[in-house]
């Protein structure tokens, strides 16, 4: 019986997108292991951080803005492509790993993050010097290979010369921008700005633009789309990127921690100004906005804690607030879509995607 990787790639992307990076991945950690076997379990790990989970909402809106202008969905070129933008699987890799250490996080995806993992190895193996610190340089290490394989996969995937040119822009601005809006976001924290322009700058750079915007850039690019139609394409993917963010904050707060991998108020304990904090404090009160503050960034918020904020973003109306937000801004995404000229079937998959992405549980 014929499986998913052997249906055609536009019927099967996430499938076909696991297939590159396993295969890609291996060949990676087989070099590996001859050369350092001590290294080459701890890239085992990484291997089954990357291939244990997610979407891949990256490649598959990379593969549609290529689709979109004009890429075939077959053949040698589109499998060069396929490799090329699967590549953005391990630089979100990079960005969850160092995340989730500079966030002190203990779970991703319903499993431990890589710094407690090593931590954790690091403790009952009895080694030396202190667990946390090595979990920590584990998480570093694995992070920065990851996005330095990122780099390895995308120019190693067999593009044409002239292509792979065209598709270097967007690819370098997209890896800058990742790591801006990753000091964006614990600048934010550090500085307390509670305002609701920092939260959406944060969110623009730290998600949208490397998860929507710049993958849409960067498949456009690679079939040598026109300047209009990246445009159009970048001005979609701003504003559902930013939707796509709005959506994960909500769920960070009100989500089912068996259905997200992490557990409910993670962003508050973490000190997470996002928008739906900053409509909270605006709108809460003296009183309620003394409430909120107290739970910002404390390690010890128990779920009685998480429950009076979360009862209290609801009476003041900060979560219809994000949600007409979150509206806006899918409203003008899909009229900025409305106005291209795609090649099909790519238009009416990226307004399926943009529905989906902002109305997810997960």
């Amino acid at each position: 019986m014929d499986g998913p990787h052997d249906a055609p790639i536009d019927e099967a992307l996430p499938a076909h997108v696991e297939r590159a990076l396993a295969d890609y991945l291996a060949i990676r950690h087989a070099a590996m292991a001859d050369q350092a076997p001590s290294f080459g379990t701890a890239v085992a790990s990484l291997a089954g951080f990357v291939l244990g989970g997610g979407k891949r909402l990256r490649p598959t809106f990379a593969w549609w803005g290529w689709r979109g202008a004009g890429g075939e969905g077959s053949g040698p070129g589109a499998e060069a492509v396929l490799r090329a933008v699967s590549a953005l699987e391990l630089i979100q890799a990079c960005a969850l790993v160092h995340d989730d250490l500079m966030d002190a996080s203990s779970l991703r995806r319903g499993k431990p993050t890589v710094h407690v993992e090593f931590a954790a190895r690091h403790r009952e193996r009895g080694w030396l010097g202190e667990p946390e610190r090595f979990g920590a340089a584990a998480a570093i290490l694995l992070g920065d290979l990851a996005l330095a394989w990122a780099d390895d996969m995308f120019t190693g995937a067999g593009l044409p010369a002239a292509r792979q040119v065209a598709a270097l822009p967007p690819w370098q601005a997209m890896r800058a921008e990742m790591l801006a809006g990753q000091y964006l976001d614990v600048l934010v924290q550090a500085t307390g700005d509670e305002s609701g322009a920092a939260a959406l700058s944060v969110a623009r750079m730290k998600t949208a633009a490397y998860t929507v915007e710049r993958p849409l850039h960067l498949g456009a690019a690679l079939a040598g789309a026109p300047e209009p139609l990246v445009a159009g394409l970048r001005a979609f993917g701003t504003d559902i990127g930013v939707a796509f963010q709005l959506r994960d904050d909500l769920l960070g707060m009100y989500g089912d921690s068996d259905v997200t991998g992490k557990p409910a108020g993670d962003d508050l304990r973490e000190g997470k100004r996002t928008l739906l904090v900053s409509e909270g404090l605006r709108r809460a009160g003296a009183a309620g906005a003394d409430v909120l503050r107290a739970a910002l960034g404390d390690d010890d918020l128990d779920a009685d804690g998480v429950e009076r904020v979360r009862a209290l973003l609801l009476d003041v109306g900060a979560v219809a607030a994000v949600e007409r937000r979150m509206g806006e801004l899918t409203g003008t995404a899909l009229a900025a879509l409305d106005g291209l000229e795609l090649a099909a079937p790519a238009g009416a998959v990226l307004r399926e995607l943009a529905v989906t992405a902002t109305r997810r549980t997960s």
